[in-house]
């Protein structure tokens, strides 16, 4: 074994939180969502190396399963990506002390006009730790019934002005994903660990309050 590679027990896997020193930071560009940063950073031999990186607020999002086992997913167009996605109801994390589930409801309100009774914590993730800080968590949301017309007035503008939607079986959706049929991050690790958790019928979920680590 290399003198570089240490060995760790399968104990020792789990994310902890580490900052290493920055010598210097510079701001390249602030948008609506993102602002774009390199920082000097000081690598363990003492070497100074440029990162550069996007600051983002975060995002939540919701893998809606009805009493079918189905799963919702909604169809949107994304320009950075050249392509319309399949996904999972989503957004920023852009209302100020806004509790992740408060959030997540609300996605799930404003793109798919349902409601859930109950709900989990599914998963949690750095979006592309390599490029952003961006943190995701993914709910799992059930027992669901569709808020009635008038009740809520939200209306969709720009790409989310026409987001079709489905409801497809969870088995399936897991299919598409293992095909290469669905690329949304977020879609794609809701739909696995939600049926990898639906083994014990969504027992070792986490709360929906969970603190994020």
């Amino acid at each position: 074994m290399s003198d570089t590679v240490k060995a760790l027990n399968a104990g020792d896997v789990v994310d902890v939180p580490e900052e290493w020193k920055v010598v210097s930071s510079v701001r390249h560009f602030s948008g609506r969502v993102i602002t774009v940063v390199t920082d000097a950073v000081v690598m363990p031999d003492g070497e100074v190396v440029n990162r550069d990186y996007a600051l983002h607020p975060g995002s939540v999002a919701v893998v809606a399963l009805d009493d079918q086992d189905r799963v919702l997913l909604l169809r949107q167009y994304r320009h950075a990506a050249g392509h319309l996605l399949w996904e999972l109801p989503a957004g920023l994390r852009d209302v100020e002390d806004e509790p992740l589930q408060e959030a997540a409801a609300r996605e799930l309100a404003e793109e798919a006009g349902y409601r859930a009774r109950t709900w989990h914590t599914l998963v949690d993730a750095f979006t592309s730790p390599g490029m952003t800080g961006e943190r995701t968590r993914i709910f799992l949301a059930r027992d669901l019934s569709l808020i009635p017309e008038g009740e809520f007035d939200f209306v969709g503008r720009h790409e989310e002005s026409d987001m079709p939607v489905v409801w497809i079986p969870l088995s399936d959706a897991v299919r598409r994903a293992l095909a290469g049929m669905i690329h949304n991050s977020q879609a794609v690790a809701g739909i696995l660990a939600a049926y990898a958790a639906s083994a014990d019928a969504f027992a070792s979920l986490r709360p929906a309050d969970a603190p994020e680590a």
